[in-house]
């Protein structure tokens, strides 16, 4: 039995995270609530599996298939799926993003997944740290934005729908290679910390196809640091 503090309790589900290197955060459940769906869906690093239980809860219908390299991880994620009501509609697979693609490819597989959902690593090599399992959460060395952008271009159907959480410091980088490799933007979210301040986070969702784009501006705090109506309603179904 973990230690009440390394539990993370949703209304639906608990989130075991007392061996993987990032825990339950403000950007696993912006994207986890913004992301889009559909009914196969493929999350990419799933650390503790939060971003998996979310989009199962919010798509009843949906597969999930939870791709994670980290073996500290794996354990946690593992837990939390078998401990789940969504244990039968998530699959955890122990691999890297790139070997997935590697063997997905070799076998000439048509692609698969009506929605990619991911929170990906962003901080640069110069900042890497000596924990493995944290450099690997958080660094673009373990997971490079072409390599995830164009996996998922390549795993998406037509029409599918590719969704992540970033902060403003990679936003062009990140919105300029997935224009290049094919990707339409389809709903940017500019999410503030409080009204009088720039946005912190951004929920990208980008189409494999022709769409319009639809910017939306949301805090998730008021000017007095309380808790804004619009994030308790984003979050309403899954905070207790």
């Amino acid at each position: 039995m973990a230690d009440i503090k390394e539990v993370f309790s949703y209304r639906q589900f608990d989130i075991q995270q007392s061996h993987a290197a990032m825990r339950v955060g403000t950007d696993s459940d912006l994207l986890g609530t913004l992301g889009a769906g559909g009914q196969r869906i493929l999350d990419i690093g799933t650390g503790t599996g939060v971003l998996s239980l979310m989009m199962a809860q919010r798509y009843p219908e949906a597969t999930i298939t939870a791709i994670e390299i980290d073996d500290n991880a794996i354990i946690d994620a593992s837990h939390n799926f078998a401990a789940s009501q969504f244990a039968d509609r998530i699959t955890l697979i122990h691999t890297s993003f790139q070997d997935y693609v590697k063997e997905f490819k070799a076998k000439g597989g048509q692609p698969l997944f009506d929605s990619v959902i991911c929170n990906p690593p962003y901080f640069d090599k110069s900042l890497e740290c000596n924990n493995q399992s944290k450099t690997r959460a958080r660094h673009t060395s373990s997971l490079p934005f072409r390599d995830l952008i164009e996996g998922a271009f390549d795993l998406l159907v037509d029409g599918g729908v590719f969704s992540v959480c970033i902060p403003p410091e990679v936003l062009s980088d990140f919105t300029s290679e997935c224009i290049i490799d094919g990707f339409w933007p389809q709903d940017f979210y500019h999410i503030k910390s409080v009204p009088e301040k720039e946005p912190k986070r951004f929920v990208l969702v980008h189409r494999k196809g022709m769409t319009e784009r639809h910017d939306h501006t949301f805090c998730m705090r008021n000017s007095d640091r309380s808790r804004s109506e619009w994030y308790k309603q984003l979050m309403a179904d899954f905070h207790i």
